[in-house]
């Protein structure tokens, strides 16, 4: 008897170890994952800059509203994949994104190129990386901790949608920093449907889908002469949550 006890607390001392290990793994990764996106927010040298002669303004409405600048040179030095900055409005979304040659190495990779199940924000590999294409899409997880695009959620709340003053996306990438309105929002069960590149002539039907799933209503004007920017993040096992934004404002960077 006395062994058989002996080998249950050995089992259940076992356990606790590997247990508190896993335990310090996890915080340690968490850990991390903040301390780099802290890092990466300094290196970054972001800053909000006004109209010049390289501003062209789409809407009017946006005239006075400042664009995000990024300082690149350092962040390409710690991943040659860095592509932009992205912020988002009322949300935790400030983070470069980067792009890699498929849709898959950045779901389970970190910024460092590091294996990380975090993963990061990037860009589809089909999307020209000076947004020329006609939908530009983005995609991260949605990390509990809010971190990734965790925050979007944000955006389905009474608050964030009654105040439209936090309805755009910021983007800086080498060659243009712009500014993007938000059209639609939306949960959707996982389909692909909406993640078309480039259109012939039913561009126009495409961005009437987007608007008609919207579970917000605000209130746009799309032309075929326009282009969007897509997000797309799980919302849970079966949804993903879907953003779509169409450009209004663009700055031409110019000697970099």
């Amino acid at each position: 008897m006395k062994n058989k006890k002996f080998i249950y607390i050995f089992i259940v001392f076992i356990c606790l170890i590997v247990f508190l290990f896993s335990l310090y793994k996890i915080f340690m990764l968490y850990f991390n994952y903040k301390k780099d996106i802290t890092n990466l927010i300094e290196t970054s040298n972001s800053k909000e800059i006004s109209n010049n002669d390289n501003t062209i303004v789409l809407d009017n409405n946006f005239l006075d509203t400042k664009l995000l600048e990024i300082d690149f040179n350092e962040l390409k030095k710690l991943n040659n994949n860095t592509t932009g900055w992205i912020q988002v409005e009322g949300t935790d979304v400030n983070y470069p994104f980067v792009q890699g040659s498929d849709n898959s190495y950045y779901l389970n990779h970190s910024f460092y190129n590091k294996y990380n199940p975090a993963g990061w924000v990037f860009l589809d590999y089909r999307n020209n990386p000076n947004f020329e294409d006609k939908n530009t899409i983005i995609y991260a997880h949605s990390q509990n901790n809010k971190t990734m695009f965790g925050s979007l959620k944000n955006t389905l709340s009474d608050e964030w949608l009654n105040d439209k003053d936090k309805h755009i996306i910021r983007t800086s990438t080498e060659t243009q920093n712009s500014i993007w309105q938000i059209f639609s929002i939306y949960i959707i069960p996982t389909t692909n449907d909406y993640l078309t590149i480039n259109f012939d002539n039913n561009f126009t039907n495409f961005t009437d889908k987007l608007k008609n799933r919207s579970t917000y209503n605000f209130n746009p004007s799309l032309t075929e002469n326009d282009k969007i920017l897509t997000l797309s993040t799980c919302y849970n096992k079966q949804d993903k949550l879907v953003l779509h934004a169409k450009l209004v404002k663009t700055h031409r960077v110019e000697n970099k």
